[in-house]
Formats: C-alpha cells, sequence, structure tokens
C-alpha cells in the first residue's frame, strides 16, 4: 500500500473539489464521443494543450465522424494535420478509421491494439468516453502521484500501481485533475507547493525536483525536422522530384528521409516523382 485509505479518502476529495473550481475548461472534455476524445489524445502526445486546441477544432470541423476521416485519403488528413508535426500521429488516426468506420471498440484491450494507440491512451479514451475504473499515467501524473506518494517522480510502472490504489469511483474527473494539477501546480521545475490543495498530504513538499530527462539533439538539425519539411512542401503542391526536394531544403538526408517516409506510407513514388499518398 502507498497510502493508507484514510488518507487516500482525503486526497481524492481535496483534490477533486479543487479541479471542480480550477479545472480547465478544455474543448475534448466536455464531449463523451470515443473518436473526438481519440483524436484529442493522439494530438496531446508530444504537443502543447495551447496548440492543440484550435487544431482539435479544425480536425473535427474537417472529420466530424470516423466515417468521415475513413473516405478521406491520407493525403487529406496529412494537410489537415498541417502544423502539429510527429505526422505518423495523422497516419495511424487514418488507419484507425479506416479500420473501425462504424465506431471504435470500448475496451482497454481492443484500444490498445489500435495503430499507434498503446496503454495510456487506450486507458485513458476508455476512461473519458465510457468512464471506465482504469489506472493510466501520463508525464504529469507520474510526477504528481510519485510526488505525493514517494517524495519524488514515480516510474510508469509505480504510477500506473499508485492510480490504481488510490482510484475513486469518478475516475476521469480524477485524472483530468491530477493532469492539470501537475500542468499549473504540480510543476517538473518550481511546483506552487503553497497553491496546492494536496500539499498537507505530499511527501515531496518543497523538496520536488524535476525527473532527469535526456539530452535531445536540437530540433533545427534533427531528422524529424527534415522530414516535417518533406511533407509539409508535398502538402502544398501536388509532386516533386527527389532531386528538387534535396535542392529546396539543401540538405543531403533528403532521399533517405523519402526512402524512410515511403516505408511508413507517409510519402508515395509515382514515377521519379514524389507526393503524398492518394489513397
Amino acid at each position: 500500500m502507498y497510502t493508507a485509505p484514510t488518507a487516500a479518502g482525503t486526497l481524492a476529495r481535496r483534490l477533486l473539489r479543487w479541479y471542480a473550481r480550477e479545472g480547465r475548461q478544455l474543448p475534448w472534455r466536455a464531449s463523451r464521443d470515443p473518436y473526438a476524445i481519440l483524436v484529442s489524445e493522439v494530438m496531446l502526445q508530444q504537443t502543447q494543450v495551447a496548440r492543440v486546441v484550435p487544431a482539435y477544432a479544425s480536425f473535427l470541423e474537417r472529420f466530424p465522424t470516423l466515417r468521415a476521416l475513413s473516405r478521406a485519403t491520407l493525403a487529406e488528413a496529412l494537410r489537415a494535420w498541417s502544423g502539429l508535426g510527429y505526422n505518423r500521429r495523422a497516419r495511424d488516426l487514418h488507419r484507425i478509421a479506416r479500420m473501425n468506420r462504424t465506431g471504435l471498440p470500448r475496451d482497454v484491450a481492443s484500444l490498445d491494439a489500435l495503430p499507434g494507440v498503446g496503454a495510456y491512451t487506450a486507458g485513458a479514451v476508455a476512461c473519458f468516453a465510457s468512464g471506465t475504473r482504469v489506472a493510466f499515467a501520463d508525464t504529469n501524473i507520474r510526477r504528481v502521484l510519485g510526488r505525493i506518494t514517494l517524495g519524488r517522480v514515480a516510474t510508469e510502472r509505480e504510477a500506473i500501481a499508485i492510480d490504481a490504489e488510490l482510484l475513486p469511483r469518478d475516475a476521469a474527473s480524477w485524472h483530468h485533475a491530477l493532469m492539470d494539477l501537475g500542468a499549473t501546480i504540480c510543476r517538473s521545475q518550481a511546483p506552487r507547493c503553497d497553491a496546492c490543495p494536496v500539499a498537507a498530504l505530499c511527501r515531496g513538499r518543497d523538496r520536488a525536483t524535476p525527473a532527469v530527462t535526456p539530452r535531445q539533439a536540437p530540433f533545427a538539425s534533427s531528422d524529424r525536422r527534415i522530414r516535417g519539411r518533406i511533407v509539409a512542401i508535398l502538402r502544398d503542391r501536388d509532386s516533386m522530384t527527389e532531386a528538387a526536394l534535396r535542392r529546396e531544403l539543401a540538405d543531403a538526408r533528403v532521399p533517405r528521409l523519402v526512402r524512410v517516409l515511403a516505408s511508413e506510407g507517409l510519402v508515395r513514388r509515382r514515377g521519379r516523382r514524389i507526393e503524398l499518398p492518394a489513397v
């Protein structure tokens, strides 16, 4: 047991009361449509909330249902995804729509089996769409639950175990509350312990330290940037030769990254020209 039952009950009550007053009003939280929630969760993978809010509204306006997305070509889906990056996410959503034209599965295991979903997204969609009491943990949940119960950021395994132990009846509000607390108060750097509604129960109060994260190559010189630029250029043009792409980007990696993108289904070759998929 990470937390005594009496403390667990107090923690849930205080956190849910705080969320009722201070929770963020995000558009996907007003929906119980599994498709709309899946779109938001996929967009939120590695993209900040402020960028996702307008993109979410625009994408759902263009593709309001799974069937609408399934009828689109991948090129159309990629164009609607413009500006979010990590284009494989759009490809995976498109594949999911083609596989599930009439509706998404509701259980966690079936959701987890969908392209690009994984355990966290499957749990989040099942919880927020259907109210399923399932434990899951993103970065904010790991930080909040770890600091409260362990005095440090929890590993994913630890956080899921703690979440399962503490999970109240209203699992959706509980997880939204944990995410909001992590995003606004229990931040990785300079946490606002004086404003925290559960500070009195927290083992890490006033001594929280950020999790160690691996150093990444600067985005400006990364393969990911060049991949994104290739797709962005092709979104605006019908097609280009590989040589023209290489000249425009002035980067020797273009041929290799075009091959990688083609193997992932994000671009296709038609003769000597490269284009977005027309299927």
